[in-house]
């Protein structure tokens, strides 16, 4: 069963590139929350989507570069960076630690993320 959540978190991640947002949506809970590092507490899945649609708007390109997961029953955590390219051709990274909680049908009922952005060239 960890192999297989591995693999959700995955295909989670690889839809919100396309951005395939159907596709995420289904692989989450109808009650899905997430909470992130910066100062909101926590939202409902569909608010945190209209978030990121805003922010992927402003990306010419985004791919999840997967460092680390760890898995137990239950949940993941994983360590990635978001490489990003702006329209304005802007390059950097979305540093993340992030927790997936899973219901027992395996849906993503709760993200929790602490990122931090770094441009290229200021990661030292």
């Amino acid at each position: 069963m960890s192999q297989d959540l591995k693999d959700k978190v995955i295909t989670y991640l690889r839809a919100l590139e396309k951005p395939d947002w159907e596709a995420a949506r289904a692989l989450c809970a109808e009650t899905a929350t997430v909470w992130h590092n910066d100062g909101k507490g926590d939202e409902t899945l569909d608010e945190y989507f209209e978030g990121l649609k805003r922010q992927i708007g402003s990306y010419e390109s985004i791919r999840y570069e997967i460092i680390r997961q760890l898995s137990q029953p239950g949940g993941v955590l994983q360590q990635h960076v978001v490489r990003v390219t702006a329209n304005d051709g802007e390059r950097g990274g979305v540093y993340a630690a992030v927790y997936f909680g899973f219901d027992d049908a395996e849906l993503i009922t709760r993200i929790e993320a602490y990122a931090n952005y770094i441009p290229d060239g200021q990661e030292g």
